[in-house]
């Protein structure tokens, strides 16, 4: 319920921002500005056409900026900063965890990054360094460094005045993280153990050692995974030696999974979850011309095998009438298999161990479903052509195009894995190329043996 009644507020917040806005009043949209929370400030400006969002970008109060930019895409975060130099960029960005700070900076040109990280203290610069040293889609690059630790013979209430000594703990901070004198992790003293336990015990005595530390260099959807099946908050991350690194927390893992979806869903239609969607018209058409010209080629494919069997379309016009019907069906027969496998390829459902299962379901669910939907098809063809032989052309033609579909649907996004491209972006197209000209072939193919 505080969620909808939140929404609600946000909506009604902008509406009054966007009044303000039209009036020209900026004391009154600064002053609106100040009410909204970091990321609603960036979900306005993110919902702004381009000379808006440089109005509200100025009355943004230069103390919050860097926290906003956080929340921003890409896009428009290398908008703010592309006119900025490596001080301004250092200022803007002051004050932020490291791991947020990193995600900002692999977006820079390699010479700002330097020189950004070279304006900052020793300690942050190393904080933030360690992270860039490993991808951005691996454990390492998803941590954060700031952790509080802890050795396994200190006493619980040694524990509990060393915490005190601190202005704040790290934000998410449900354990506190025990290593060695070699720094390397032993386990974990959970914060609500160490609350209610006798102050007069060791860590040694109440710490948890049965826990799954993350290796740096884990792929950050496998981690991903792990948080969902053990409903972590935070999680230690520690490189090949046992040595803890640092640790990753919910947020970053709520982060990763709403850019994994939005990558997801952008791909299908050949854009990139970082396109602003209120980008300069020049720059958005040259963004899609690649994918359409990509569509086009696989277009002009379909094409050709339409022109092979031009005489035979010419004898039997009902064909160019019928021919949609049967490549239409093994598209969407195909999009269904593509679609489950590339996010079974996501969650990390499958494996060599059940690959040739789920091949096997697909393939007698395509042959099952082909045979149902080609009977109809056939019966609405002889009763509106009144041809049979009509009739049973297409009806094998629709069987052998939606089991080719089907298997093309499963078969592609684990080629294309293997091969290191992504399934969700050229899967589409690719399935696309093979179910149009399959079913044109077949269909115009058969027509042209048994007419011909």
């Amino acid at each position: 319920m505080s969620q909808v009644k939140e929404n609600t507020f946000h909506k009604d917040h902008f509406l009054e921002l966007n009044k303000a806005l039209d009036s020209g009043s900026a004391y009154h949209v600064r002053q609106m500005l100040e009410i909204l929370p970091a990321a609603g400030i960036a979900h306005l400006l993110e919902s702004s056409p381009p000379k808006v969002r440089n109005i509200l970008w100025q009355l943004v109060d230069s103390g919050a900026e860097g926290e906003v930019l956080q929340y921003l895409n890409e896009d428009i975060q290398n908008e703010i900063l592309k006119d900025l130099n490596a001080k301004e960029v250092a200022a803007l960005t002051e004050g932020l965890e490291a791991d947020d700070l990193a995600d900002i900076l692999q977006h820079l040109p390699n010479q700002v990054t330097a020189e950004v990280l070279q304006a900052m203290d020793t300690q942050d610069r190393q904080r933030v360094e360690t992270i860039l040293s490993y991808p951005e889609d691996t454990a390492g690059g998803l941590m954060n460094t700031d952790t509080i630790t802890i050795r396994p013979r200190h006493t619980l209430d040694t524990v509990l005045r060393y915490l005190r000594r601190h202005d704040t703990l790290p934000e998410m901070t449900d354990n506190i993280l025990v290593v060695n004198r070699k720094d390397e992790f032993v386990g974990i003293l959970p914060l609500r153990k160490l609350l209610v336990s006798d102050p007069g015990i060791t860590v040694r005595e109440v710490m948890l050692t049965d826990i799954e530390a993350i290796p740096v260099e884990m792929e950050a959807t496998h981690v991903a995974q792990l948080f969902e099946q053990h409903d972590w908050v935070s999680a230690p991350v520690v490189d090949e030696a046992g040595k803890l690194l640092g640790r990753i927390t919910i947020d970053d893992i709520v982060d990763l999974i709403r850019d994994t979806t939005e990558h997801s869903l952008m791909s299908m239609a050949g854009l990139d979850e970082e396109d602003d969607t209120f980008a300069p018209i020049v720059k958005t058409a040259r963004r899609r011309s690649v994918w359409l010209g990509v569509n086009l080629m696989t277009a002009i494919i379909a094409s050709a095998v339409i022109y092979l069997f031009q005489d035979t379309i010419d004898k039997v016009v009902y064909l160019a009438v019928l021919m949609p019907i049967v490549a239409n069906m093994g598209g969407v027969a195909g999009s269904q298999t593509l679609t489950l496998v590339v996010r079974s390829l996501a969650l990390g459902h499958i494996s060599q161990s059940n690959t040739r299962w789920l091949l096997s379901r697909e393939l007698g669910s395509a042959i099952l479903n082909g045979l149902v939907w080609a009977l109809v098809t056939s019966i609405v063809v002889f009763i509106v052509y009144r041809e049979i032989l009509l009739s049973y052309i297409i009806a094998a033609a629709m069987v052998i195009t939606m089991v080719t579909a089907a298997l093309a649907g499963a078969y592609l996004p684990l080629f294309l894995k293997r091969i290191n491209i992504d399934p969700a972006l050229a899967g589409t197209v690719a399935l696309t190329t093979v179910t149009d000209s399959v079913g044109f072939f077949t269909f115009l193919g058969l027509a042209n043996i048994f007419y011909l």
